[in-house]
């Protein structure tokens, strides 16, 4: 669930290409949730998180280096401790936490429908600094917040998995939201690309030494190939990938367009986790997570059309 806040000047693109970079954030980042579900059955969640932000990060860094020179990779200590500021909390309070989650019991899909909240958090947030949201931006955050509500009583309070689990769920999208609000009022590099290194290597950095001190292990031969094939995927396909798709997308198609992923994904991730992990799906579920992914379209919608 990455998110720039960076604003390029809009470029007319083949609708072909939109099509398909969209088709990859829609599909790779809902289908994250079941990676991480799959990954940490045998690997320990915060090192192997950390790892596969540390590789993501080295593969972008050397792909820029090579196509721009290391001139392209440096930046001021202001910029530096901006991206120190954003990478602890996305990756470390967001995605950190999504993976504890996940090791602790959480299903994949349940968790993508709370994580879709963060666009009604971001709201919560902008009101608090003082902005004033549309009359239908804040109805739809009403509602959001009664999707959450449902989905929680039903899962959390109902037993269907550790109540722990919910709460460090929240806490996720409660850091990347402010993350997501914060971002674009700290001083950052320009290209997104090198935000995006740096956020990387810097959260990477941070789980993997957390793991480690907290006594986890990567045992590099301890884990199967299910195990490996998750966690080589999340690297891939959802740091590498999908985040340069989205990129892509703010740079060549409307940003409203772009900004559907928060409805879709969830939707991917209830699928994929019923049918590969028969994760069950009530119908209290079910009506919850409806009304929050509508919530979101709701809010989206308003707030692309001020």
């Amino acid at each position: 669930m990455p998110v720039s806040t960076v604003a390029p000047t809009k470029a007319r693109s083949p609708l072909l290409l939109v099509g398909a970079a969209l088709a990859i954030v829609y599909v790779v980042w809902g289908s994250t949730y079941l990676a991480i579900r799959i990954m940490v059955e045998e690997m320990p969640p915060l090192v192997s998180a950390g790892v596969r932000f540390l590789t993501a990060g080295l593969l972008v860094g050397g792909a820029l280096a090579v196509r721009g020179g290391l001139v392209r990779l440096a930046v001021t200590r202001r910029q530096l401790l901006g991206c120190a500021q954003i990478g602890l909390l996305l990756l470390v309070m967001g995605q950190g936490l999504v993976t504890v989650a996940e090791y602790g019991g959480a299903p994949s899909g349940i968790t993508a429908l709370l994580i879709a909240a963060v666009p009604l958090w971001v709201i919560c947030h902008r009101v608090l600094s003082g902005e004033r949201p549309a009359g239908r931006t804040v109805a739809g955050v009403a509602m959001g917040f009664g999707g959450m509500v449902v989905v929680v009583t039903v899962n959390g309070l109902g037993g269907a998995f550790p109540v722990w689990t919910m709460a460090v769920i929240l806490v996720a999208g409660l850091s990347w939201a402010f993350g997501s609000w914060y971002q674009p009022r700290i001083g950052l590099p320009r290209d997104p690309f090198v935000v995006a290194v740096y956020e990387m290597l810097i959260g990477g950095g941070v789980l993997t030494i957390i793991g480690v001190a907290s006594g986890e292990r990567f045992d590099l031969v301890a884990y199967s190939a299910r195990s490996w094939a998750a966690w080589g995927y999340l690297d891939l396909f959802g740091s590498v990938l999908a985040f340069s798709a989205y990129i892509w997308l703010l740079q060549s198609a409307a940003t409203s367009l772009t900004a559907t992923y928060a409805c879709v994904n969830p939707l991917v991730a209830v699928c994929l986790g019923w049918l590969i992990l028969a994760e069950p799906v009530t119908v209290p579920t079910l009506v919850g997570g409806v009304i929050v992914v509508l919530a979101v379209a709701v809010v989206v919608r308003s707030e692309f059309q001020r």
